[in-house]
């Protein structure tokens, strides 16, 4: 029985209940939705049309920046690939440098040992040269010394220039042939 009463309490208080609204409110918001309807209808293409058009921006926009990045790292590649090829040519141009060196350095040496050899050999024969002309003032030294000498010893005066230059001759082959012999007995 209680059930029923509460049921009937209910039923009385339906015209007042708070979860059905009010016949104005129904209309006035009846009338709301229509109007914003009517305005949604008519700029609801518009709406889409920017929306689409925004879309597209957007899209081609990512495809622009696809690109981009696909250029920019062909770019990259070139560029990577040109900077090794660089490494490459500074690399033979070092070796070609050090080869070009090395020749060059031969080349000085060997001018520096044709010129060691040059001044050796000059010095050489201007040491003969010198030991010539040497021997040529000692011959003529000796030669008076020993005419002297002899004109002392014999007496006699060797004033004769022949006779000077054949006992000087004589003497020298003298004494050239004893040197010769105590070369050979010390070698």
């Amino acid at each position: 029985m209680s059930n029923l009463l509460a049921a009937a309490t209910v039923a009385a208080e339906g015209a007042n209940n708070p979860l059905l609204p009010h016949t104005s409110e129904l209309v006035v918001g009846g009338i709301a939705f229509a109007i914003v309807l009517f305005f949604g209808l008519r700029f609801i293409p518009k709406i889409q049309k920017t929306l689409a058009e925004r879309t597209e921006a957007i899209e081609g926009g990512l495809n622009k920046a696809e690109e981009a990045q696909k250029q920019a790292q062909a770019a990259l590649a070139s560029y990577q690939a040109q900077l090794a090829e660089a490494r490459q040519e500074a690399s033979r141009q070092r070796e070609k440098a050090k080869e070009e060196g090395a020749v060059i350095a031969a080349q000085i040496k060997e001018e520096a040992q044709a010129e060691a050899r040059r001044i050796v050999e000059q010095a050489h024969a201007q040491i003969e040269a010198d030991r010539q002309q040497a021997l040529a003032s000692l011959r003529a030294e000796i030669g008076t010394l020993s005419v002297d000498l002899a004109g002392r010893v014999i007496g006699e005066s060797l004033e004769d220039s022949a006779r000077q230059s054949r006992v000087v001759d004589r003497f020298l082959e003298e004494l050239e042939g004893r040197a010769g012999r105590q070369e050979q007995i010390t070698s």
